[in-house]
């Protein structure tokens, strides 16, 4: 039996078969086109255009990398010249400091801190205190392994009671009151003084827990003294306080000024009245009034908006009604204008103190003591409990010409307000300069009068006339 070797049991044919030569009839004609393509002007084009791409690409290159090299050489001088600066003021501390810097500890790294000065003038000092934990895992999960606190730390001022104490801050004053010396000698520290430092404790530690802004280095210590005097011969009582001269810029009255800017017309912010008022003399309006009758037509609009929330509709109601009641004390009343008259303002926990015999109140008449000049004057108008010194825009203006609503005549405390308390007019008036200077002349004799040299200031009127 003929065994063919192609051939095995169980098994196709695995015997060659006679194929057609595709591949090689391909790549035949494959020459054939190319060689033909190679004598036309087609290759030119291609090539020409896989030049220019290549161009394109290697200049996209280039300007990356060249931007990129900027970027770096710019960053590296940036860090480079921070890290000298840092050396050179680490050099500069150590050479300073005869503290010995102890190793690092390992890899731990150290304690470190910084103290900077807040925009509102208090000195922030900031420790970031390093300590050596456990693993990861765990500190992440740990209240204590990432905390911050916050401490405020400051020192509540005592009060003057001295002449050489008062002298640092109105360095004639003892030839301006010639008694005052005698007068000290039983002279006690208000409660007020306390009370307005306790007040501005307590607003600060309410800002502070909150992380609020708080109350200005300057404004927390605006305070010098409060001091209750009394004469023994006429019994006259004064409430001294010295401090420095902040600005208000209140009120309104249209007997004397029946026009007003329409910037404080329309303004939403300007308070046209002062707690010194008294029944209106004409009958010319008030010019404040034409501005909120605006805000009540506005808040009526909104209110009828059906888009208005119910808790915006709560305050626009309430707000009409403050403006209602507002509108009818202005059509009652006149006020003093902060622009033309020269009052004072009080804490008004001390106005509406009605237990101290030495509290000012409302329309008591008052003298600005400042630069060896002194001010006729009346308390005008009460001020927060927490702050004091405040005078009117006039009264400012007069001590420093360059005073704005927004610019304090005097930041030192270098100010001296002698208020003589019950001596308010039984009727309150429109106020009258002449009757004001008359007055406080005669009170002041009450406590030895004024020395040589010294006179009252002579207040005119700076109303537009009619």
């Amino acid at each position: 039996m003929n065994i063919d070797p192609y051939v095995i049991e169980g098994v196709k044919s695995r015997k060659p078969q006679v194929r057609t030569p595709w591949a090689r009839i391909i790549l035949i004609a494959g020459a054939f086109i190319v060689v033909a393509l190679l004598f036309s002007p087609l290759p030119q084009k291609i090539i020409a255009a896989l030049r220019r791409t290549q161009m394109q690409k290697g200049r996209a290159a280039v300007d990356t990398k060249e931007l990129e090299r900027r970027i770096e050489d710019r960053l590296r001088v940036e860090m480079e010249t921070e890290l000298a600066a840092k050396i050179d003021e680490f050099n500069k501390q150590i050479a300073k400091s005869s503290t010995v810097i102890p190793p690092l500890d390992e890899a731990t790294p150290s304690t470190g801190g910084d103290v900077k000065k807040m925009r509102n003038g208090i000195p922030f000092h900031s420790d970031v205190l390093i300590e050596k934990g456990s693993l990861a895992s765990i500190e992440r999960t740990s209240l204590e392994s990432y905390t911050a606190s916050y401490q405020l730390r400051l020192k509540v001022p005592k009060p003057s009671q001295t002449m050489e104490d008062l002298k640092k801050s109105s360095p004639d004053i003892e030839r301006i009151l010639p008694k005052l010396t005698k007068l000290l000698e039983k002279a006690d520290v208000s409660k007020f003084y306390t009370a307005i430092y306790d007040n501005k404790v307590a607003r600060i530690k309410k800002d502070a827990t909150r992380l609020f802004e708080l109350l200005s280095k300057e404004n927390f210590y605006d305070l010098e003294t409060i001091l209750n005097l009394r004469d023994p011969d006429t019994s006259r009582r004064i409430f001294l306080m010295q401090s420095e001269m902040d600005v208000v810029s209140d009120g309104s009255d249209g007997d004397r000024l029946a026009a007003m800017p329409a910037e404080i017309v329309d303004s939403t912010n300007y308070q046209p009245f002062t707690s010194y008022g008294w029944k209106k003399q004409s009958a010319t309006p008030n010019p404040i009034i034409e501005g909120w009758k605006k805000r009540i037509v506005a808040a009526e609009a909104e209110l009828a908006l059906p888009t208005t929330t119910a808790a915006r509709k709560v305050w626009l109601k309430e707000r009409v009604v403050y403006l209602n009641r507002g509108i009818a004390d202005m059509k009652a009343r006149s006020f003093l204008v902060a622009e033309y008259d020269p009052f004072i303002v009080i804490p008004v926990n001390i106005l509406t103190d009605s237990n101290d015999a030495h509290a000012p109140k409302i329309g008591d008449y008052a003298v600005v003591i400042h630069d060896g000049k002194l001010y006729p004057s009346l308390v005008g108008d009460g001020g927060p409990t927490y702050k004091v010194g405040e005078a009117s825009l006039r009264m400012a203006k007069q001590l420093n010409g360059r005073s704005t609503p927004y610019s304090r005549p005097v930041s030192d405390l270098k100010v001296t307000y002698l208020i003589f308390p019950g001596s308010r007019d039984a009727e309150r008036s429109a106020p009258d300069y002449v009757k004001w200077r008359i007055r406080c002349e005669e009170l002041l004799k009450e406590i030895g009068g004024i020395g040589e040299g010294y006179s009252l200031h002579t207040w005119e009127s700076t109303f537009p006339k009619p």
